[in-house]
């Protein structure tokens, strides 16, 4: 099984919403914290939102978007509400080795392939 896998991107109009799924190797998921980044070109990554490893804690660096994780299904999800066009970006899952959330980068492991988010009229 792919370590982290993201799925749910796409193309929505302003307004719009979208939910990004983030799934993996179970060792890996479900026995971190799991951050959700997005990039833009040109740009280096962005912290978005992150979960820590039983899912108590949230701490969010974006407006619009919760995170929540399902252990038992072994997911992680960013429901993204109101989208704008600014919110346009990849979208990345990571998946640290420590429990509780970082907003720095090196923390992260795992790193999905990305999942785009695309927000135009």
């Amino acid at each position: 099984q792919a370590q982290v896998v993201e799925s749910g991107g796409g193309e929505v109009q302003p307004g719009e919403s979208l939910k990004l799924s983030c799934t993996g190797s179970r060792e890996i998921i479900s026995r971190a914290a799991v951050a959700w980044w997005s990039q833009v070109p040109g740009e280096g990554r962005h912290f978005v939102a992150g979960i820590s490893m039983a899912g108590g804690k949230t701490h969010y660096q974006k407006p619009r978007v919760t995170i929540s994780r399902d252990h038992d299904n072994n997911m992680v999800y960013l429901q993204m509400d109101s989208l704008e066009p600014d919110d346009t970006a990849v979208y990345y899952c990571a998946a640290s080795s420590e429990p509780y959330i970082s907003v720095y980068e090196g923390d992260y492991d795992y790193w999905g392939q990305g999942t785009q988010v695309t927000v135009s009229s």
